[in-house]
């Protein structure tokens, strides 16, 4: 019989639930047996208590008869006693082995558990960004928390309950028939076969009641994480009320589908109950009619009840069960798809490691595109000589941020090849490639941590002295002795307790104490005003200098040091040159220069003004 608020998760919690068991589900639980064999000791002697204390368990009801039948004889007290005695040991030793066995196990559970989802979590970092640019970070975490709640709740189960429980079954059963009429053999057979196939047909009809449930309910989650994490958002735009009605909305269609799901449950339990309820009167009735026919002892009698007692007690949990197992095998076949996710990027194999000499990048003829349909870049030339600046400007959506990414190897591109210090970084590995590299990003987005441990994640290693100088060449210590706890300021959740200048200047000391060879800029200053991005501008030019630097920029003022500028239109170069040679060609970027200005005066205009009435 089910229960919803049992050991099997809750309702509102439960894992998504298949239509039938396949064949990759099935892989997937055995893709566990690594995790759990490598405690083998403890996995083995768990087993042995596992079979003593159901041992115990049978040996207790035939205690129980002699004890009974005993009592009926004259003068036999002390033979009763010493049964009593037994009785009670094997009751203690039941639940001896069965607490021993669970002690036993339990760090090979935890350790299996944990053993998966740190591998699976290593593993969607190994992903590529298009992955992650595909899911929502929401419903991902949901399905790592039922993946490994559904490790724990596979292993718990399969090991100690279906598997004890058929052996209990059969020892009752081979009792029954050997002991007495093959009636009540017959009947405990009769009835577990009804009371199975019951529960698998009833279960499967509930599992499209369980799945609306679930699908509503991932739904409400997602929105829930997805509304908390643009709070902002929604504050600017005052959009509380609406959130909070489309989170109204997705929770009573999960309300609705979780009350479906509890009728289904009540008819299942009442059928449960009826199937064990007409065995328990049939096999009493035999055993009745045995004992006024002499054919059986009061014993006896004592045997069988006690034995259907403890047969129906897992029987009853063995529906809960068979479905939380469904549940746990669909779970851990999606967690498992997270870890067998192959990633788009790979590293070839025995790809050698990136050899940065002087750290010149070149663009030979790329081409790429996010979508067949819709070609980002065509026919990209350039090169970055060892230690100098170039920077790409362009309208947005002109490709300027897809050449970083490129360049960071998130995404390969369709043609051409991109060498540094003339190795296609195809050609090596991912991780050498990344550390020879350095971002200041236009969005810094931070962890929810210390100003400490932000700056120090450019290279963990790093001791305190070399983060706080850091810090302090990002022009960070005054804003720093501004603070009450210093370094060790929490910055909130993404960074949000600091300015967008603030936030930049952490992610220029990152980079400062990366110290990479090749430093990337992309728009590092576009969402910042201009008395910000002046006041910036000199951290910039100090983590760039002797660098070879790729400088993606939105405002044309922060570039007109460059070496060389590249004007980007959909996706192909169609000027290049430095500032003063660009501006003389009078082309696109000229242009460009000519409307930044005037945006710029036109802003600053109001501000200039003389005030109405003054002298």
């Amino acid at each position: 019989m089910e229960h919803p608020n049992g050991q099997a998760p809750a309702p509102g919690a439960e894992p998504t639930a298949a239509p039938a068991v396949t064949l990759t589900q099935w892989r997937a639980a055995l893709s566990l047996f690594p995790y759990v064999w490598q405690h083998r000791g403890r996995v083995v002697t768990a087993f042995v208590l596992l079979v003593a204390a159901k041992l115990a368990t049978v040996s207790v009801p035939l205690i129980l008869k002699e004890i009974v039948d005993d009592l009926q004889a004259p003068h036999q007290l002390a033979a009763p006693l010493a049964l009593v005695v037994a009785y009670g040991a094997l009751r203690f030793a039941n639940t001896a082995c069965t607490e021993l066995r669970d002690g036993l196990f339990a760090r090979v559970l935890q350790r299996a558990m944990r053993g998966v989802i740190h591998d699976v979590f290593r593993h969607l970092h190994a992903l590529s960004l298009r992955f992650h640019l595909n899911r929502r970070t929401g419903a991902l975490a949901a399905e790592i928390e039922r993946g490994a709640r559904s490790i724990r709740f596979l292993i718990n189960f399969s090991l100690f309950n279906i598997g004890p429980t058929l052996l209990e079954i059969a020892l009752v059963a081979g009792i029954l028939f050997a002991k007495y009429d093959p009636a009540f053999g017959l009947i405990t057979l009769f009835t577990l076969a009804i009371y199975i196939s019951f529960t698998l047909l009833v279960t499967n009809w509930r599992l499209e009641h369980r799945r609306a449930m679930h699908a509503a309910d991932a739904r409400a989650n997602a929105h829930a994480v997805d509304s908390l994490l643009n709070f902002e958002t929604v504050k600017v735009f005052g959009n509380e009320a609406f959130e909070a009605e489309r989170l109204k909305a997705a929770l009573t269609d999960a309300e609705n589908a979780a009350v479906r799901t509890e009728g289904s449950l009540a008819w299942l339990n009442t059928g449960q109950a009826l199937i064990i309820s007409a065995s328990l009167i049939a096999m009493m009735s035999l055993a009745v009619d045995g004992v006024a026919a002499g054919r059986m002892t009061l014993g006896d009698l004592v045997l069988v009840n006690a034995f259907l007692i403890q047969l129906f007690i897992p029987l009853n949990f063995l529906g809960t069960v068979y479905r939380e197992i469904r549940n746990a095998l669909t779970d851990m076949e999606k967690l498992f798809g997270l870890l067998h996710s192959v990633p788009d990027i790979r590293d070839q194999p025995d790809a050698p490691a990136l050899a940065v000499r002087a750290g010149e990048v070149r663009f030979e003829a790329v081409r790429f595109a996010y979508d067949p349909r819709r070609p980002i870049l065509a026919d990209i030339s350039f090169t970055i000589p060892a230690g100098h600046k170039v920077a790409v400007v362009g309208a947005s959506g002109s490709g300027k941020s897809t050449l970083a990414r490129l360049l960071f190897r998130f995404y390969e591109v369709d043609g051409g090849r991109i060498l540094i210090d003339g190795q296609d970084i195809r050609t090596v590995t991912q991780g050498s490639l990344r550390a020879a590299l350095g971002m200041v990003p236009q969005d810094t987005v931070l962890f929810n941590d210390t100003l400490y441990y932000n700056i120090a994640y450019g290279r963990p290693d790093a001791d305190r002295a070399a983060v706080i100088e850091a810090g302090r060449a990002a022009r960070l210590d005054a804003f720093v002795a501004s603070l009450p706890e210093g370094w060790e300021t929490r910055v909130g959740e993404r960074g949000l307790k600091l300015s967008g200048g603030e936030k930049q200047r952490v992610a220029i000391a990152r980079a400062l104490l990366k110290n990479p060879p090749i430093l990337v800029f992309d728009e590092a200053t576009s969402s910042l005003d201009s008395v910000t991005e002046q006041a910036i501008q000199s951290e910039i030019e100090l983590a760039a200098k002797n660098r070879s630097s790729l400088v993606i920029a939105h405002r044309l003022s922060t570039v007109i040091d460059a070496d060389e500028i590249l004007v980007l239109e959909a996706g192909r170069i169609v000027e290049r040159g430095n500032h003063a040679a660009l501006l003389a060609k009078n082309g696109p970027y000229a242009e460009l220069w000519r409307l930044q200005l005037r945006n710029e005066s036109r802003h600053e205009a109001p501000h200039n003004a003389t005030p109405s009435g003054d002298a």
